[in-house]
């Protein structure tokens, strides 16, 4: 299903992006890419300032010092990232109507910040919050500086996807709609439900969850704040589909919801579809693709983008 202006917009109509992201969330082309420029011009030259990406590489930079650790696998930051870019876009819906989505207002709204299903991002908000203060007089927005955070934390994990990244949102500082995101509390029908009403189908709801595959609990169980997902909590495999479906070390906390949707018959035969190393391929490839769709949720301006996918490490 098409977003945003897309999904009014004629073929004949779209920018090579447009077209691009179309082709991604209709299932004709690969979110992921390896697209790379070996030669960025220095940050306040002319070039630069002409290439809407230039000054996002060096953004990047700093990002990739902190996301990463001395061991190779990825960081807490680079978990909050992650988490807080779905977050973020998550806060739309198509009954809802325009309001809410990728627009930076988890980070500019103090009302949706302080929400309750927020509860533990506030650190990585204030990373962002310092890079914004540090870059926000080149250009960027808050939308896109999430986003950015979001992909790079997840490529900087190991095996994590190198996923599609577009610049050009539009901020705003009003709190998206309440009761948008999902809860570990919540059953089957009703995680499922608010997922349709996102564009995302039961197969890219067990894509999405993946993302379990470095999370840390801290509050579901205070007593057990800490506790990974599954037992390679600094890898972005796909460990966290085979236990939580089977055995998991005793320190592995399963969220209910998880194991609700892995035995749900509409949920089932994707998540079963990721279980083990032949599962990785699939997963990321699924993954990367429901994640372009996230990041784009309450976007309205999808055509005039910029994809600066190069600037990823």
């Amino acid at each position: 299903e098409l977003i945003g202006d897309l999904a009014h917009l004629s073929p004949v109509d779209l920018t090579p992006v447009g077209a691009r992201v179309r082709n991604i969330l209709l299932g004709y082309e690969s979110a992921e890419s390896d697209e790379i420029n070996y030669s960025v011009p220095p940050l306040n030259s002319g070039p630069c300032a002409q290439d809407t990406c230039c000054v996002w590489w060096y953004i990047v930079d700093e990002m990739v010092r902190l996301f990463s650790s001395p061991s190779g696998r990825c960081t807490n930051p680079a978990r909050g990232a992650i988490r807080l870019g779905f977050h973020d876009a998550a806060g739309w819906s198509k009954s809802r109507g325009k309001g809410g989505g990728a627009d930076g207002s988890i980070v500019l709204a103090p009302e949706e910040r302080e929400r309750p299903l927020n509860k533990g991002l506030q650190e990585i908000i204030k990373r962002v919050e310092g890079w914004h203060q540090r870059w926000g007089g080149y250009g960027i927005s808050m939308a896109d500086l999430i986003q950015m955070a979001a992909t790079v934390g997840t490529v900087v994990c190991p095996l994590g996807p190198r996923i599609r990244t577009f610049v050009g949102r539009r901020d705003n500082n009003v709190p998206a709609p309440d009761g948008l995101l999902p809860s570990v509390n919540f059953d089957a029908d009703r995680l499922i439900n608010l997922f349709l009403d996102k564009t995302i189908q039961p197969h890219g709801l067990a894509a999405l969850l993946g993302a379990h595959s470095v999370s840390q609990q801290r509050f579901v169980d205070p007593a057990r704040t800490g506790d990974p997902q599954d037992s390679t909590p600094g890898v972005l495999d796909t460990t966290f589909y085979g236990e939580t479906f089977g055995h998991a070390p005793p320190r592995v906390f399963k969220f209910q919801s998880d194991i609700i949707l892995s035995e749900d018959p509409r949920v089932y035969p994707a998540f079963r579809g990721f279980v083990g190393e032949q599962g990785q391929g699939p997963w990321r490839a699924a993954f990367a693709r429901e994640f372009v769709r996230v990041s784009l949720l309450g976007v309205h301006n999808i055509n005039n983008l910029t994809d600066c996918t190069w600037v990823l490490p």
